[in-house]
């Protein structure tokens, strides 16, 4: 049973306050939209200065579909809880239902700014139960380091641009995207998409690198130094942007460690705790790159913390395009053909598909061939029963994928520990206390991605 409050002449009817049980007799406000003066004016009516306001789940600044339940009094924010599960994508339990190669493209959705984070941490995993760890081509795994660091750099530039523009600043994210783009068009030109690739398979990579895409990957980069470049000018010597980062969002090196935070946020405390350092994979241990930190633990320094990790990126993206100089002509897919589909793929009238060579071999030369492809892509390979847990050092931070085998065709489990999902339990410790305005600054200096949150 409830009763409102009579409907004053020229005031909306939502702003009416409503008193029902469930409060135990406190007032509150429904906002229809364009009357929050007459909300304000009928709570001091009523001496309660105590309002909640749900910030998302569509709003511009919450990075997908986030919902932020805040109390406020006047412009402090009181109380913050994050509500999640609106995107509810389901991944991991649509990958129980796939083979072990189909489960790829499942997880690249996940974090969608990020997907050939997932990719790999999926298929260390998956090798670390097949046993082949060692086996992966070398070639394979120098791909796989470049094309996750150039990924690092387009998911900071998607942060810092968003994070510009949800301050009112346009032209700050312009310029990230522009960056972008020239990352993206590499992502084209070697997977065939700009995201969600799917490229990075069991035993190694779906296909070599195209000819003449070492020199195009250099002349992009020169391209994103120009736009990084720009762009920390542009952001670093602006009085505004520095008033409105310094000291907001603050958690210190005891809070990150307490809520179990990584990557940016953890090492803007000064920890230099980076899974690429603390336990290599892919090879990480033979390319030479710096860790980045800050000491300021605010939104400020994740950003400076971000900037760096860029510049870092491009470092040893340089070095994986010696190295695939070098390799030439070498394998990108494990020997073993009980586990590797065909990574020869070329181009067809009917779209991208095996190499005429291999049909030919398969339907002209060897039934055997022939009956094998088709079991193995129909079917899947067998993966002995048992688990494994791969981390990899994300965006965001520590991605770790745990696979359970049940000796079968399909993962029995597939679990993420998504960075984005543990990074959001510090919305409450970064907001409470601060400004209502500074809740946008504090989420976006957190950089999550739902996709990776609600998997």
């Amino acid at each position: 049973m409830s009763t409102q409050a009579p409907h004053r002449p020229g005031v909306p009817h939502a702003t009416g306050h409503i008193v029902d049980d469930q409060t135990a007799g406190i007032p509150t406000f429904e906002a229809s939209g364009g009357d929050w003066s007459d909300i304000a004016e009928e709570a001091a009516r009523l001496g309660e200065e105590r309002i909640v306001v749900n910030m998302g789940p569509q709003h511009p600044s919450t990075h997908g579909v986030l919902r932020l339940m805040l109390e406020i009094e006047g412009e402090t924010v009181t109380e913050a809880r994050a509500g999640i599960g609106y995107l509810h994508t389901g991944i991991e339990k649509n990958m129980e239902f796939r083979t072990w190669t189909q489960g790829v493209t499942f997880c690249t959705r996940m974090d969608y700014l990020a997907p050939l984070f997932q990719e790999a941490a999926f298929c260390l995993a998956t090798e670390k139960l097949l046993g082949i760890t060692d086996d992966v081509p070398e070639k394979a795994s120098v791909i796989r380091v470049m094309m996750m660091e150039l990924n690092r750099i387009a998911s900071h530039l998607v942060c810092l641009g968003t994070g510009g523009n949800e301050l009112g600043a346009t032209t700050i994210m312009t310029l990230g995207f522009q960056a972008r783009e020239e990352i993206l068009q590499i992502f084209e030109l070697i997977t065939g998409l700009r995201m969600n690739h799917a490229y990075i398979r069991p035993g190694g990579v779906v296909q070599d690198v195209p000819p003449g895409s070492i020199d195009t990957i250099r002349e992009a980069l020169v391209g994103v130094r120009h736009y990084l470049g720009q762009l920390q000018k542009l952001m670093l010597a602006n009085p505004i942007l520095k008033a409105r980062l310094v000291g907001v969002g603050y958690l210190n090196l005891a809070g990150c460690t307490a809520l179990a935070l990584t990557g940016p946020v953890l090492r803007s405390a000064g920890l230099p705790y980076d899974v690429r350092k603390a336990a290599p994979y892919s090879g990480y241990e033979t390319y030479d790159f710096d860790v980045p930190t800050g000491t300021g633990a605010d939104a400020w320094d994740r950003m400076i913390v971000r900037f760096e990790e860029c510049w870092q990126s491009i470092h040893i993206v340089e070095q994986t395009l010696e190295r695939l100089q070098k390799l030439g002509q070498a394998p990108v897919m494990v020997a073993d053909k009980k586990i590797a589909w065909p990574a020869q793929l070329a181009i067809g009238t009917d779209g991208m598909g095996n190499s005429l060579d291999h049909i030919k071999e398969i339907m002209g030369t060897s039934m055997e061939a022939l009956i094998h492809h088709f079991k193995l892509v129909t079917e899947g390979f067998r993966v002995p029963a048992g688990q494994a847990f791969v981390s990899v050092e994300h965006p965001r931070g520590e991605l770790g994928c745990h696979v359970v085998s049940d000796g079968g065709t399909r993962p029995y489990r597939a679990h993420f520990r998504d960075p984005s999902f543990n990074n959001l339990q510090a919305v409450s410790v970064m907001c409470e206390g601060g400004n209502l305005a500074d809740v946008v600054v504090s989420v976006a200096s957190l950089d999550p991605v739902l996709g990776g949150v609600d998997r």
